[in-house]
């Protein structure tokens, strides 16, 4: 089964780019390639992809934070307390 990302890739125009890797990582990247039957591009590919959504949705949700907190939508004093005692801080 593919993932989307790979889908998604086989599908769009795509670009190349060259990246320096550390000898171990480089030959952590050619063992799993090799142990999964897939090319170092793919594997790399998924790895990028997991990684930029990861912190895609971090970034968003601190945008999102900080919006709510320049319209000033912020917790009270006995919210931020009833949190942390909620989790025993």
């Amino acid at each position: 089964m593919q993932s989307a990302a790979m889908t998604e890739s086989a599908t769009l125009p795509s670009r190349t780019i060259n990246v320096r890797l550390p000898s171990e990582l480089y030959q952590q990247l050619e063992d799993l390639a090799r142990a999964t039957s897939r090319t170092k591009s793919f594997v790399t590919v998924e790895a990028l992809s997991s990684y930029v959504a990861a912190q895609r949705w971090q970034i968003q949700d601190i945008e999102a934070g900080l919006a709510q907190a320049e319209q000033g939508d912020l917790s009270s004093e006995e919210e931020v307390a009833t949190v942390f005692a909620r989790h025993g801080a």
